[in-house]
């Protein structure tokens, strides 16, 4: 059986994860998104140490979608190299990984 995963990743706006978000909920590569606004990240690119106001973005699919969601995000996104972190899924409710699977059945 397939196992859930979380895949977290950022955005530099709220419009954009919201844009991103839909398009992986209605593309059937998400069950659903979670979107947090304001935070604050400081990390160096480039050799250069920079702080930004991102927004989380966290992915809930299944494991064998996870490089379909990755090649979605990098599609729709602005950075030239967006964070994407497949996180794995111990446990949880039964009822909600079935969910889950279910609803990214067909992605």
């Amino acid at each position: 059986m397939d196992d859930p995963i979380l895949v977290y990743t950022t955005y530099p706006s709220l419009v954009e994860a919201e844009e991103s978000g839909r398009g992986l909920v209605e593309g059937g590569l998400a069950a659903c998104v979670n979107i947090l606004p304001a935070m604050v990240s400081i990390y160096r690119w480039q050799g250069v140490v920079e702080r930004a106001d991102e927004v989380v973005m966290i992915v809930k699919t299944r494991a064998s979608l996870g490089e379909k969601v990755a090649d979605a995000v990098r599609t729709r996104h602005s950075y030239e190299l967006p964070a994407i972190l497949y996180l794995p899924i111990s446990g949880g409710d039964r009822g909600y990984v079935d969910w889950i699977l279910a609803e990214t059945a067909g992605g």
